[in-house]
């Protein structure tokens, strides 16, 4: 899997601004303050009890107007050819911004011989390419959508400005055919992340919008505890070839009506079903509009995968031009699962006990030694293997629906570990397709 090169290289900026400072206030002047204002919470707690029942865990929604910002309540807007900087970040010249391009595609990917399904992709590719960066880095990121349908970018683990977070409609708009989207953040904390588009996100994050993005430090604890040569990152990942190709049609019919009005600068917000205020939609419904959810409107679907991948490929493609995981006797080495799907994945190595080192992209406190670990949707684990025990062994989801192309086993999510120095080895694999 290709990293994604960086269109300059600069130093990263050093650690985020401090917090505020301790109060100057003594100890015995704050309990007193303490204690009055506990009273008075109270007081007022005893009176609003008794007139009404008290919400579930619900706090009150906020003052602002909905909306403010958006291009999508402006009548006649047009954001084709447009380049959005959204407000939050610093601008160019203010911080040493590390840049990449990046672009939403249509293409046919090829998940293994003979199987090829439409694909929403990141630079034309599935999964989206690798970015590295250093911890506090600030990136830049100019995505550009090539399609005719509308995306976003979430960068899943990135604790980002709020204005870059890429959900649609509470972080920013939607990125619409032909228009460039500037994405600047500070790449913080290190660890495994992952970024997926956040629009559609059950049909554009499950035919290939995802991709990883690595944080690293010098600071990593794990390679202090475990000193690795070798660092491999495996995006888990499962497609319903028939859900793509009806849905993905499906979709761009109704966005060539949108584009249209849009074209014709007579899109309203009601076409895409984006209300401003709670209340504009409850007027609305009173008015005749009816939701998409709503009986008649909303089609029945779920996604069934029949190929699980890993890296856009399925057995045995994972373990063809794109190769095994190599690993030497005495060596380390890092294997980074990203889970970008919509299921639950086991991932059983053969032969080893691993020591799971990190979920979330976050070093535990702990290290735990299995063979077997879960990689639930949305999770990141991190495991680093020693190579301790020479030979070929299988890497797979122990899920084992999920190690099928098709309903055939074997295939699917399935790779293998491979010592590079072995000396004549008694036994080398080779390729069963059908058990």
């Amino acid at each position: 899997m290709s990293s994604l090169k960086r269109n300059e290289k600069r130093k990263p900026v050093g650690g985020t601004a401090p917090g505020p400072q301790a109060s100057d206030v003594s100890r015995r002047d704050f309990l007193r303050s303490a204690a009055a204002a506990a009273g008075g919470v109270l007081a007022a707690g005893a009176v609003q009890a008794a007139s009404q029942p008290e919400a579930y865990g619900v706090g009150p929604v906020h003052q602002y107007y909905g909306g403010k910002g958006s291009m999508m309540y402006m009548p006649g807007h047009d954001m084709r050819g447009a380049v959005t900087n959204s407000p939050g970040a610093p601008v160019d010249g203010d911080v040493p911004y590390h840049e990449f391009d990046l672009s939403f595609d249509l293409i046919e990917h090829e998940l293994l011989p003979g199987v090829k399904l439409p694909a929403f992709a990141f630079n034309k590719r599935v999964p989206g390419p690798v970015f590295r960066v250093q911890e506090n880095d600030w990136i830049k990121v100019n995505v550009k959508n090539n399609t005719d349908e509308m995306h976003t970018i979430h960068w899943h683990g990135v604790d980002v400005i709020y204005t870059m977070d890429g959900v649609p409609m509470v972080s920013h708009d939607p990125i619409h055919p032909d228009e460039t989207f500037v994405y600047r953040f500070q790449a913080r904390p290190a660890g495994t992340r992952f970024y997926h588009c956040h629009w559609g996100t059950p049909l554009h994050m499950t035919t290939g919008l995802h991709g990883a993005f690595i944080i690293d430090t010098p600071d990593d604890p794990i390679r202090v505890m475990f000193p690795y040569t070798r660092d491999y990152v495996l995006v888990l990942e499962e497609f319903d070839v028939h859900f793509a190709r009806t849905h993905i049609n499906e979709v761009l019919r109704g966005m060539k009506r949108v584009n249209k009005l849009m074209e014709n600068r007579t899109l309203t917000p009601a076409t895409h079903a984006f209300f401003a205020r709670y209340q504009d939609f409850l007027k609305a419904m009173e008015e005749g509009w009816r939701p998409p959810y709503t009986q008649g409107n909303a089609e029945v679907t779920e996604i069934r995968p029949t190929f699980f991948a890993i890296n856009g490929k399925s057995y045995p493609a994972t373990t063809g031009e794109h190769g095994h995981l190599k690993i030497r006797q005495g060596e380390n080495i890092r294997i980074r699962m990203i889970n970008a799907g919509a299921f639950d994945h086991h991932m059983h190595l053969h032969g080893h006990q691993f020591y799971v080192v990190a979920e979330d992209g976050n070093p535990l406190p702990y290290v735990k030694r299995l063979n077997t670990v879960a990689v639930t949707p949305g999770k990141t684990m991190d495991i680093i293997v020693h190579g301790n025990n020479p030979g070929f062994w299988d890497f797979h989801d122990h899920k084992e629906l999920h190690s099928r192309n098709n309903g055939v086993y074997p295939g699917g999510m399935t790779t293998m570990l491979e010592y590079e120095d072995l000396v004549d080895p008694p036994y080398v694999p080779s390729y069963g397709l059908n058990q």
